[in-house]
C-alpha cells in the first residue's frame, strides 16, 4: 500500500494540504514568498504534487521543485524558511491526527528536497 494510501487518499491530502497553507499564508517569515501568489492555483499545485509524492500518482506534470523555487531563493528563501514550512507541514499532520509513523515518513520525503528547492 502506498503511503498516499495509508494517509487516506485524495480526502486526506486535500485536507491536510488546506490546513497547512492556512498556516504558510499566515506565518509572517513565509508571506512575502507569496505575495503575488495565485492562492488556489498554489494549493491545487501542492495537492497533485503531494499525490505524486506520496504514491497516488504515476507522474508529475507540474514544474520541478528547483525551477518553482527559483524565484523565491532568488528574493532569499534559506534553510530558516525551509525549516519553517516543514515545522507548519509536521503540525498539520500531528493536527489531523495521522500516525507518527505516517508523518515520520512524510517529513522524510520532505527533508529529501530541501537542496532542490534551496537550489543547492
Amino acid at each position: 500500500m502506498s503511503l498516499y494510501e495509508e494517509i487516506g487518499g485524495r480526502d486526506a491530502v486535500n485536507a491536510a494540504v488546506d490546513l497547512f497553507y492556512t498556516k504558510v499564508f499566515s506565518d509572517p517569515l513565509l508571506t512575502p514568498f507569496f505575495t503575488n501568489t495565485d492562492t488556489k492555483q498554489q494549493i491545487a499545485k501542492q495537492k497533485a504534487f503531494l499525490t505524486y509524492a506520496f504514491g497516488g500518482a504515476p507522474n508529475y506534470s507540474g514544474k520541478s521543485l528547483r525551477e518553482a523555487h527559483k524565484p523565491s531563493v532568488d528574493k532569499g528563501l534559506g534553510d530558516a524558511h525551509f525549516n519553517a514550512v516543514a515545522g507548519h507541514l509536521q503540525a498539520t499532520l500531528e493536527e489531523l491526527n495521522v500516525p507518527a509513523h505516517l508523518i515520520s515518513q512524510v517529513m522524510q520525503i520532505a527533508g529529501s528536497t530541501r537542496d532542490d528547492v534551496l537550489n543547492r
